[in-house]
């Protein structure tokens, strides 16, 4: 609440004065007997006193007992802090209850008028964040600073920067999405907007990622694709990895190696696999000779 004394160090006396006026106001607002009378009297009623000329002959026309007096009826589906129902005399007449005119004459406009306003909140602000491969493989943490608008309770605009910690999780995909709650501009009758960071993969010079599988492609020649060829591999966390394959590389073979792909997001102690494939060189010509000798070792 604006006007609590905690929250008004440089200017106690009025906060506490003004808090005293609003405390005052729930108190009426949750007594029924207090408020009808103060319905029917206003606030000199509620303190005991009769209102001026209640009674004689130059009573109010409004006013119980007068010359025109008339019922007043409290409307409790109205009733709320901003525009309390209202309150029905003579045809013609008729006035909020504890609304504008009530609050606005004790507290300076803090009434209803401000709290009627709907309180909406700003659409959250997207950013794009670039992650290598290899940190995706092993998770990281970054820090991100931002610059934002903060409003005190006396309306003031201040600028300010924040540090957010991000915890990268080994596995994370892109498009996964971290989000800080309200830590965009603040605004008058407006909740802050959400930040979103969004992960974006960069590109790897030997992998790409297919799930949580990784994906490379090795060149070979034709004879290594005929007679066996030995792989020799730096993983992305550092390791190196040694294997042949004895048996025939064809243009679509693709060796699978298991439990050497990207950490599994819900169980990083799971890995998908580590897929190669292969592209063959061909040779751009063969002399008569190689054609002969060809043809007799793999037959026509």
């Amino acid at each position: 609440m604006r006007w609590h004394p905690d929250k008004n160090s440089t200017n106690k006396n009025e906060a506490e004065a003004k808090f005293k006026q609003i405390s005052e106001a729930y108190e009426v607002l949750s007594d029924p007997q207090k408020r009808t009378i103060y319905d029917q009297l206003g606030e000199e009623g509620l303190k005991g006193q009769p209102p001026p000329g209640a009674g004689g002959p130059g009573a109010s026309p409004y006013y119980p007992g007068g010359a025109h007096s008339s019922s007043f009826h409290f409307n409790p589906r109205s009733a709320g802090m901003g525009g309390m129902g209202g309150i029905r005399g003579e045809p013609g007449f008729q006035r909020p209850m504890f609304g504008n005119d009530f609050f606005h004459s004790r507290f300076g406009g803090e009434g209803s008028t401000s709290m009627q306003q709907p309180v909406h909140k700003a659409a959250p602000i997207e950013n794009c964040l670039p992650v290598s491969l290899s940190d995706l493989y092993k998770g990281v943490t970054k820090k991100m600073k931002i610059s934002r608008e903060t409003v005190d309770a006396n309306g003031r605009v201040s600028h300010v920067e924040e540090i957010l910690t991000i915890d990268v999780k080994p596995g994370w995909k892109k498009g996964t999405k971290i989000t800080f709650p309200e830590k965009g501009n603040e605004a008058p009758n407006m909740r802050p907007a959400d930040i979103v960071f969004i992960i974006d993969e960069k590109p790897h010079d030997v992998f790409t990622r297919d799930g949580n599988d990784l994906v490379m492609t090795e060149k070979i020649s034709l004879v290594e694709a005929l007679t066996g060829y030995t792989s020799h591999i730096t993983t992305l966390d550092g390791r190196n990895l040694s294997f042949t394959i004895n048996s025939i590389i064809h243009p679509s073979y693709e060796e699978v190696i298991p439990g050497e792909g990207m950490p599994i997001p819900k169980d990083p102690t799971k890995k998908g696999n580590l897929r190669i494939k292969f592209n063959i060189k061909f040779p751009s010509r063969l002399t008569s000779d190689q054609k002969v000798g060809i043809k007799r070792l793999l037959g026509s």
